[in-house]
């Protein structure tokens, strides 16, 4: 008997082994021209068989923390996996200083195709506002999801994607991403550095770029996840810049 279930536990520990989660950490760190360093990302993404959660941190520092009250923010998927691909079911985005508190909950019903947005506002500890709605479009990715599926999403030079994404309602969700040929990647080595193993190009349309079209440029390591970002032309103070530190 006491043989037996000494086997038996070993097959349970075995088996509990093989599900345990795969666990990605990945820290970025984000300069801004004459203010220097201006924040920290740290990310953690956990992936089981069928499902994932990406969780990132960002810490503003410097001149930055200064001019946004010592701004935190938190952003969370989670979701499932298909083929290869997060699929996000849920997106909470939370913003915090001093004085005010913003919380965007996305919530995706893929079989009604419909992505439900509440959003609530604190200030000083009151709670000012508390709306939902649907949104106008439907998708399966968020911000999240959008940028560390791109080792898997995009993965053909020469050729352009077009993505809907939840966190982007301002325009309409749509995101432009662009691989360039081998014979177009020269700008983007000089910005962004040589050795990547794909260089991409995404436009956003925002009203704090100097041009009305933003570009987001690129590069993604071997492992798939995003190397450095460089954010082009934003109004008066140039390139902000994202490099992976983890």
């Amino acid at each position: 008997m006491i043989q037996r279930n000494f086997l038996l536990f070993l097959i349970v520990c075995f088996i509990s082994t093989q599900a345990v989660a795969t666990v990605d950490t990945i820290n970025y760190k984000a300069t801004f021209g004459i203010f220097g360093t201006v924040g920290k990302l740290y990310t953690k993404i956990t992936k089981n068989t069928n499902t994932y959660k990406i969780e990132t941190k960002i810490k503003v520092m410097g001149t930055a923390k200064l001019l946004l009250n010592g701004q935190k923010e938190t952003h969370i998927s989670k979701g499932h996996i298909v083929n290869g691909l997060m699929v996000s079911d849920s997106y909470i985005s939370i913003q915090k200083n001093k004085h005010k508190t913003i919380r965007k909950e996305y919530v995706f019903n893929h079989k009604t195709k419909v992505i439900t947005k509440t959003y609530k506002k604190w200030k000083n500890g009151k709670l000012v506002k508390d709306k939902t709605k649907k949104l106008k479009f439907y998708t399966k990715d968020d911000l999240l999801t959008l940028y560390f599926n791109l080792g898997k999403s995009v993965t053909t030079r020469g050729k352009k994607y077009y993505f809907r994404v939840a966190g982007l309602e301002k325009q309409n969700g749509k995101v432009q991403i662009t691989i360039p040929s081998k014979k177009e990647e020269a700008p983007y080595v000089k910005d962004l550095g040589k050795g990547a193993s794909l260089y991409a190009k995404a436009f956003i349309y925002q009203k704090n770029f100097r041009k009305k079209k933003g570009d987001i440029l690129i590069s993604l390591a071997s492992d798939g996840y995003i190397q450095k970002s460089v954010i082009k032309d934003i109004l008066l103070y140039g390139d902000a810049k994202i490099v992976r530190i983890k």
